[in-house]
C-alpha cells in the first residue's frame, strides 16, 4: 500500500474554517516548513536540537494533512532522545519528503490565487 504524502480531506476542512485566509496558511506553512528543513540541516549532530525542531514540524505537518512528513517528525523525535543513532539520514528523509509535498502543497495554493 503506498504512503500517503498529503491528506485531502484535512486540507479540505482547512479551507472551511479559514475560509479566505487559507492561502496565507499554506503560504505561511511552505515559509515555515522551509526554514525548518534549514534548521534541522543546521543542528547537525545536536540530538538535543534536532528532537525540538522534529516536534515541532512534526505538529505543523500534522495539522496540514502532511501524514508521512509528521510520521518522519516523530521518528527523529522519538529517536533523538534515544541512543545514538543515524538521524541525519532520517533528516535526509525528512528534507525528502518535504520536498516532495511542496509541490502539492504550491498546487493547492494556486488553486486559490486570485
Amino acid at each position: 500500500m503506498a504512503e500517503i504524502h498529503l491528506d485531502p480531506e484535512v486540507l479540505s476542512g482547512l479551507q472551511d474554517v479559514m475560509e479566505s485566509e487559507y492561502p496565507k496558511l499554506l503560504d505561511t506553512f511552505l515559509d515555515d516548513s522551509q526554514k525548518r528543513v534549514e534548521a534541522l540541516r543546521k543542528a547537525g549532530d545536536d540530538a538535543k536540537a534536532l528532537g525540538r525542531i522534529a516536534h515541532s514540524f512534526k505538529g505543523s505537518s500534522g495539522n496540514l494533512g502532511a501524514v508521512r512528513l509528521a510520521k518522519l517528525c516523530q521518528r527523529l523525535e522519538a529517536e533523538s532522545v534515544g541512543p545514538a543513532s543515524n538521524l541525519g539520514a532520517l533528516v535526509d528523509q525528512i528534507d525528502h519528503e518535504f520536498a516532495l509535498v511542496k509541490p502539492l502543497y504550491e498546487s493547492e495554493r494556486q488553486r486559490f490565487s486570485i
